[in-house]
């Protein structure tokens, strides 16, 4: 019996007393209940109790149903974690639906600007840590769940970062190329028209390579370069053209080199040559594999088919902004690639021109910019982002400030579309089942 039991039960005999001396006060003697009395304190005194059979509270035990203990709720176990650009990789096994682990990404700007309980300024592991995990419990209402993500979208973002990497790269080496190439032979990036391949190569870096100086070419004769040009040409793959071999020699001979023609500038040249020539192989290389990917999503055909938009934007322009079902409503999507209007109000005081926020993806607004510049280029004067680019430009706003502008129409179209897309097509997926 449990100490609750005892104390119920010395009450219930206090009762009991209590009610036999009010009913036969006059009936018992006066050391009757003086013995009661004493059975009463010694069922208060006495931690114990003799199980019997007949006992009242046995009786009254078999129709008291026993008391169901509280669940308790299970703790939540959630993992912050904290972007940080190229190196932000979900953990694997956890980013699934069927992981018992929440996951939530953390800014780390909103991270800093909540100073982590202390003003000192330490940057160790253990202090980024603690730092992350004190914003999570203290902002723990108010975290949402990381939504997993597909591993077609998940690995087309990635080819999508690594291809700006490289294209940063390629620019990089593609301007120290050309210029070293106008110490030695002035002006041969201009020279030739002809696209890049589909494989990445361009004919004025193949043809530095061979054709690294300008006494190259005029120190041998125009006869002579002609037909070498013209093996070269047979070797590489292009059309030959003779009256572009005579051109090339004719522009020869009026440069002035500022690099000697010896073996120390021809390994600069060469190396400088190949390795662009190697990354622009690399670029195309990822190109088509993210175009793959890109084809393997059911709104790859509806972003192709928006004005300017080619095969490049459209598959960064996917992978950065991954599945449009993720943001509630237009202007949550404008917000992730921060070009949304800052708020500048206090008191009296209301901006009504104030710039863009910038708190989103950088690589989304490079893209949003290239587009744009696409229609500003263009001019189609039946689009309707277009217009509203054209309606702003009257009204004397500034080249940025259109510009933005219809970045944000872009945007919200695209969102309007892409969704009534993917929506269609989860329906048919739904009315298959």
């Amino acid at each position: 019996m449990s100490l609750l039991q005892m104390s119920c039960a010395g009450a219930v005999m206090i009762l009991a007393v209590i009610v036999i001396r009010a009913l036969a006060i006059n009936l018992l003697p006066k050391k009757t209940f003086l013995a009661f009395w004493g059975i009463a304190v010694m069922r208060l005194l006495l931690p114990f109790s003799i199980p019997s059979a007949f006992s009242v509270y046995s009786l009254i035990g078999d129709h008291i149903p026993t008391t169901v203990p509280a669940k308790i709720p299970q703790a939540i176990e959630m993992l912050p974690v904290e972007t940080n650009g190229q190196m932000f990789t979900m953990p694997s096994g956890i980013s699934n639906m069927a992981s018992p682990i929440r996951v939530t990404v953390l800014n780390p700007l909103l991270i800093k600007q909540s100073g982590g309980g202390s003003i000192r300024k330490v940057k160790t592991d253990k202090a980024d840590a603690m730092k992350i995990a004190k914003y999570a419990l203290d902002n723990w209402v108010d975290l949402r769940e990381y939504p997993p993500m597909g591993a077609i979208r998940e690995q087309l973002k990635l080819y999508s970062r690594q291809y700006d990497l490289y294209m940063k790269n390629a620019v990089a080496l593609q301007n120290n190329l050309i210029s070293l190439t106008d110490k030695t032979f002035p002006g041969v990036n201009e020279l030739f028209s002809s696209p890049e391949r589909a494989d990445g190569s361009q004919k004025w870096i193949d043809f530095v390579i061979t054709f690294w100086h300008c006494e190259c070419i005029r120190l041998v004769g125009e006869t002579a370069f002609i037909e070498r040009y013209r093996k070269w040409c047979k070797r590489k793959g292009y059309h030959f053209s003779p009256q572009k071999a005579a051109s090339l020699y004719i522009d020869s001979l009026g440069l002035i080199a500022t690099l000697p023609k010896s073996s120390s500038t021809k390994l600069l040249i060469n190396t400088a040559a190949k390795e662009l020539a190697f990354v622009k192989a690399a670029l195309a290389v990822l190109r088509a594999e993210m175009a793959r990917l890109a084809q393997q999503l059911p709104e790859y055909e509806t972003v192709r088919a928006m004005y300017g938009v080619g095969k490049t934007t459209a598959v960064q322009l996917m992978a950065e902004i991954g599945d449009v079902r993720r943001f509630p409503r237009r202007s949550s999507i404008v917000s992730s690639a921060g070009i949304d209007p800052a708020a500048d109000d206090s008191g009296k005081h209301i901006s009504k021109s104030n710039p863009t926020t910038k708190r989103g993806s950088p690589h989304l607004r490079k893209t949003l910019y290239q587009i744009v510049y696409t229609y500003l280029r263009k001019a189609p004067s039946d689009e309707p982002v277009y217009q509203f680019l054209d309606k702003k430009r009257p009204e004397g706003k500034p080249y940025f400030v259109y510009m933005t502008a219809a970045q944000n129409k872009f945007l919200r179209i695209y969102y309007a579309r892409v969704k009534e897309c993917v929506n269609a097509t989860d329906n048919q997926e739904i009315a298959k089942l």
